[in-house]
């Protein structure tokens, strides 16, 4: 009699952990995939190449593009940026030069372009910097921003590296663009 009800008492406690286990398997699996549905990877063919290419990881591409634009490849902004990546008019004439293509503004909208574009600009700015906090900060505003506010005293750290600008709305897109990046790391590389 002991023996049955220790048999019984041990099923019932196999049974319960098993089922906490698919619980807590299944709670993991659907966390996931709500992460991936509100942090998709469009226009992946693109992304894959040019970051390939240009040597930029995709989860910055894909966090540029999620922040900017919210992946809406026909989105202009009121300062004349367009696309996906909100590539500037300024930033274009450059990046024509540069590339030594003759891109104009209304090819912006075509995902291929902005994908191209966008991802040599973070390349070339990632040149010039090695850190993806004055990466963001120029190709948000320019070069010349980035290389005047880390003369400023209390926008660098000790070795010179710019760590914030003075818009304290500046730092927290860039704090954002960071933060999807590593959401994009996580769930995918």
């Amino acid at each position: 009699m002991k023996f049955r009800t220790a048999v019984r008492r041990s099923t019932v406690i196999v049974i319960i952990a098993a089922f906490s286990i698919c619980l807590g398997y299944g709670y993991h699996f659907l966390c996931e995939y709500l992460e991936k549905r509100d942090n998709p990877r469009k226009y992946a063919e693109f992304v894959s190449g040019y970051a390939d290419e240009y040597g930029v990881p995709e989860y910055m591409v894909y966090a540029v593009m999620s922040v900017e634009s919210g992946f809406d490849s026909a989105k202009r902004s009121d300062d004349g940026r367009v696309g996906l990546m909100q590539i500037g008019p300024e930033t274009l004439e450059w990046l024509n030069s540069a590339m030594h293509t003759d891109f104009s503004s209304g090819v912006l909208t075509e995902p291929k372009v902005n994908i191209r574009c966008g991802t040599y600009y973070l390349a070339y700015l990632y040149s010039l910097y090695g850190r993806w906090t004055p990466v963001l900060a120029a190709y948000e505003t320019n070069v010349e921003n980035v290389t005047f506010w880390a003369l400023e005293e209390g926008n660098t750290d000790q070795n010179g590296n710019l760590t914030k600008t003075p818009y304290a709305d500046l730092n927290k897109k860039i704090k954002e663009i960071e933060k999807k990046a590593d959401v994009y790391r996580s769930l995918y590389y």
